[in-house]
């Protein structure tokens, strides 16, 4: 599956941004999806997860309440609402595929399948 990530830009803290990434190539409702995030000299992060149908959802803890992933399967797309961003957000999101035997999420870079190219989101102070 390819995955084409996009949304990503400049804003101050405080503000909105809407993350979408878009996948083609295979049945999209078989893949749990992922949001993934890495800044500047530090490791690739989990962000938040959806699974095949987006019954489940998870994010984690640094984001939560602050930041929804959905999907819209007939769109074959994946999103990441991120509210009230702080500049420690800053990083270059990705997004990424898993081929899901259960419909549950998936929390860890290594169960993942697929990624996409990444966008970049930059929240100024």
């Amino acid at each position: 599956v390819q995955l084409q990530a996009s949304g990503g830009g400049l804003v101050q803290a405080g503000a909105s941004l809407s993350l979408s990434c878009a996948a083609s190539g295979r049945t999209f409702g078989n893949y749990g999806m992922g949001w993934f995030r890495q800044a500047p000299g530090k490791e690739r992060e989990f962000v938040a997860a959806i699974s095949r149908s987006g019954s489940s959802t998870g994010s984690q803890g640094s984001v939560m309440g602050r930041f929804t992933i959905s999907r819209d399967n007939a769109k074959n797309t994946v999103y990441l609402q991120m509210n009230s961003l702080k500049p420690d957000d800053t990083a270059v999101y990705y997004c990424a595929a898993n081929y899901a035997r259960y419909e549950r999420i998936y929390t860890t870079a290594r169960d993942y399948d697929y990624w996409g190219q990444g966008t970049l989101v930059t929240v100024s102070s």
